[in-house]
């Protein structure tokens, strides 16, 4: 399935956002999957007729099994200064997660260090520092509760791999359908209910403010939370 007009969220002549659907990967890996980059890029060459194809910059990224938010550069010049952003920490970024069990507080600050098992793909959450691992930090508050699932709002400060997932896991709130982080059950579609919500920035080439907000998935689980938000 490739990018339509109803999946773009902004778009002008240095970027475009668009709202991931769950298991789709943003760049080529060893599965051989089409990526998101390049169904991006099909969008963008048939739209502007571009006979060499379309510029697309992968500015950040999302886990396969991650819906939502996501921002791709379509120049060098949009990719640049983006990354910079990014790396300097001028966006604000915000999840949406569902949990099962409920939060030990309200709103709290997590900060844990991480340390990435390279052979298992997976990170690991610690209260100390240990030898290789690298200091996160987000911010998370309930939003509600329906049916006996807690919606959380997560703004995370750092950008750690699995950062989201390894720290609601390790406070003892694996996102629903994350099998890999300790919830019981995977998803049959292998995706998580976790939601890249939003992204907050001043545009670094025409220094305007830009609130950019993606949309929940409509499959048959997601849409109730609507209400909570």
């Amino acid at each position: 399935m490739g990018i339509t007009d109803s999946d773009v969220i902004y778009e002008d002549n240095h970027y475009i956002a668009i709202n991931k659907r769950a298991g789709d990967i943003v760049q080529v890996d060893n599965t051989g999957d089409k990526s998101l980059e390049d169904m991006v890029n099909i969008y963008l060459t048939a739209k502007y007729q571009k006979p060499n194809g379309a510029f697309v910059g992968v500015i950040h990224r999302l886990d396969r099994p991650v819906s939502g938010m996501i921002l791709f550069a379509k120049t060098s010049k949009g990719l640049d200064r983006m990354n910079r952003m990014f790396h300097d920490r001028k966006v604000s970024k915000t999840y949406l997660a569902v949990v099962r069990n409920r939060p030990p507080k309200d709103t709290d600050t997590l900060k844990n260090w991480l340390l990435r098992d390279r052979k298992k793909m997976i990170t690991k959450a610690y209260d100390r520092e240990v030898k290789g691992g690298s200091f996160a930090q987000l911010d998370y508050e309930v939003l509600g509760v329906l049916d006996g699932y807690y919606l959380l709002k997560v703004s995370p400060i750092t950008g750690r791999t699995h950062q989201i997932r390894a720290q609601l896991a390790y406070m003892g709130c694996p996102i629903v359908g994350d099998n890999k982080y300790g919830y019981p059950r995977g998803s049959l579609r292998r995706t998580i209910c976790l939601h890249s919500r939003s992204l907050e920035f001043i545009h670094p080439i025409k220094d305007e403010q830009l609130t950019l907000v993606a949309k929940l998935p409509v499959d048959g689980f997601w849409e109730r939370f609507n209400a909570l938000l």
